[in-house]
């Protein structure tokens, strides 16, 4: 039987957290955790109340927005961003926790993120936004991205 160690097992949730985006384009899931105790989870999707993409469709996929550009034209919020907001609502603070996600944060997030007091960001896949990455490493926060199919960590 294999356990999964700590990262893996986070990793996990944010993957099953991921399933319940209603995105056309893109499944997020994010995890907000402090020693060890997850604090919140998010997934990318419209704000509580808005019709989802799937009934009005996409209008960055209608313009052909490519990946990491133009966010505005989105309906949805990212999965880090609900995960924020979820500890928000509730009153939990972030400061000093570690986010685990599908997906690297994009700059918008990554500016959220370091504003939040997040100090660990692991991923299990990059997204094409070099500036949210120059971001989060000049804040000082650890990216890292777990390679799940080969079993290791990488940069």
């Amino acid at each position: 039987m294999h356990r999964p160690d700590w990262d893996e097992y986070f990793l996990g949730i944010a993957k099953l957290v991921s399933k319940r985006s209603t995105c056309l384009r893109r499944q997020v899931g994010a995890v907000i955790v402090k020693e060890r105790h997850i604090l919140a989870t998010g997934y990318n999707g419209t704000p509580s109340g808005i019709v989802h993409c799937e009934v009005t469709g996409c209008l960055r996929e209608k313009l052909k927005v490519p990946s990491g550009e133009r966010h505005e034209l989105c309906r949805g919020l990212h999965g880090e961003q609900n995960a924020l907001l979820q500890a928000a609502y509730h009153g939990i603070s972030v400061k000093d926790s570690i986010l685990y996600a599908t997906t690297q944060p994009c700059i918008i997030c990554a500016k959220m993120l370091i504003n939040a007091g997040i100090r660990e960001v692991v991923i299990t896949s990059w997204y094409p936004d070099k500036m949210a990455k120059e971001f989060l490493d000049e804040a000082g926060i650890t990216l890292r991205i777990i390679d799940k199919k080969r079993n290791r960590k990488g940069e």
